[in-house]
């Protein structure tokens, strides 16, 4: 399982890559879950990297609005990022997601190598607008063509990812996307422990930025020695129950 490392700034890009980061991230944490950095801070991380480490971007928890979630994935394409994420907070149907997502989809097409990530939430119904359920993400992402999926959370108070749903019911949306050929990746307050059961799920990526931060906090910095424990941890299978 590939390990996915959010960072704010080329510095903490840096120290993430040094440290094993399969997958270094760009997002804002000011701007929410899936809070969207400026185009420059993505360039700059692409240049803070080596060529061939991926860098992935998230362009915020999308409203229903396609024509700005298009003109948002361009600008992170075209500043670097191979992986766009886009946080489908404002959509509560199928037909409104698979609209949002192909609108994305067609405006990175010319972008070589771009992978278009749909992110849905775990925790969905905390929202009081009720966005897209987590177990209709594979369905959606198949039917909009693009290549990726993410589980995450909407609210950042600790309440994490596993708190939400089962490691079996994570499995079964796993193995939903990957039967539609879809890479999937878990995110949402994981911690070094948890990664061994987030591994056994099937996940291809787990993303994490508390657990890599100074006191676990989401807003610290970034310690290259926890990004190591947390690489180490993607590798470890979960102990089979007594």
């Amino acid at each position: 399982m590939k390990l996915l490392v959010s960072v704010v700034d080329a510095g903490e890009a840096r120290a993430a890559a040094a440290a094993g980061a399969d997958i270094v991230d760009v997002k804002n944490p000011a701007e929410g879950s899936l809070g969207a950095p400026a185009p420059g801070g993505i360039a700059d991380v692409r240049v803070a990297v080596p060529a061939e480490l991926p860098v992935s971007a998230a362009i915020g928890d999308m409203p229903n609005l396609p024509g700005t979630a298009a003109l948002a994935a361009l600008g992170a394409a075209r500043s670097g990022a191979t992986y766009v994420k886009v946080g489908l907070w404002g959509v509560s149907t199928e037909h409104e997601a698979v609209d949002l997502l192909r609108a994305v989809r067609d405006a990175v097409a010319d972008v070589p190598g771009t992978v278009v990530v749909a992110a849905a939430y775990a925790d969905a119904r905390r929202v009081a607008h009720a966005p897209l359920a987590p177990e209709l993400l594979p369905r959606v992402a198949r039917a909009a063509g693009v290549g990726a999926c993410l589980l995450d959370t909407a609210f950042k108070d600790g309440s994490g990812l596993l708190q939400w749903l089962s490691p079996g019911a994570l499995a079964t949306v796993v193995a939903d996307a990957h039967a539609a050929g879809l890479q999937f990746a878990l995110a949402g307050a994981l911690r070094a422990e948890d990664l061994s059961a987030v591994r056994d799920t099937g996940a291809d990526i787990a993303g994490v930025r508390s657990a890599a931060c100074v006191d676990g906090r989401r807003s610290g910095s970034l310690e290259a020695a926890r990004v190591r424990a947390l690489r180490a941890a993607c590798a470890t299978p979960a102990r089979a129950s007594p």
